[in-house]
């Protein structure tokens, strides 16, 4: 594998997991394009460090920074009880912290001002949306 397929799984993962958080709502595919998530045994071989996730101390800083968060959404993402809606909200929840994670990586080593201001923006965002969800996921106790 080159260093540029080595690079282009992960940078695609978190391209998708930003895209994911941004508000968009169309998926390409439909529904059957969602990545399952631990728990779902219908897809085998369904673990990040297949998929180019694996920690790699060759990889630059922002690299390892980035495949971190993604493993450790993987490896955070809580059981599915059965309760859509619960489910929903605590899925989100660990899936906009790994947001937060990747955008603390781009401040820490991006230069682009642009990706920089984004990062910053999906902080504040995802940090809002989940006081939204640990409010939602307490009055439901």
């Amino acid at each position: 594998m080159t260093t540029n397929r080595k690079l282009t799984l992960p940078l695609l993962a978190a391209a998708l997991t930003v895209a994911g958080c941004s508000g968009a709502t169309e998926q390409a595919g439909g529904d059957n394009a969602v990545m399952p998530m631990p728990g779902n045994d219908t897809m085998p071989g369904n673990d990040m460090m297949s998929m180019g996730m694996k920690a790699d101390a060759n990889d630059p800083p922002a690299t390892q920074g980035y495949k971190k968060s993604m493993s450790d959404m993987m490896a955070n993402m809580p059981e599915y009880t059965g309760d859509a809606d619960a489910d929903f909200m605590r899925q989100m929840k660990v899936h906009h912290g790994s947001a937060i994670a990747m955008a603390e990586v781009e401040l820490r080593h991006g230069k682009d001002a642009t990706a920089r201001a984004l990062a910053q923006k999906i902080i504040g965002d995802q940090r809002a949306e989940i006081a939204q969800i640990d409010a939602w996921l307490a009055a439901r106790k």
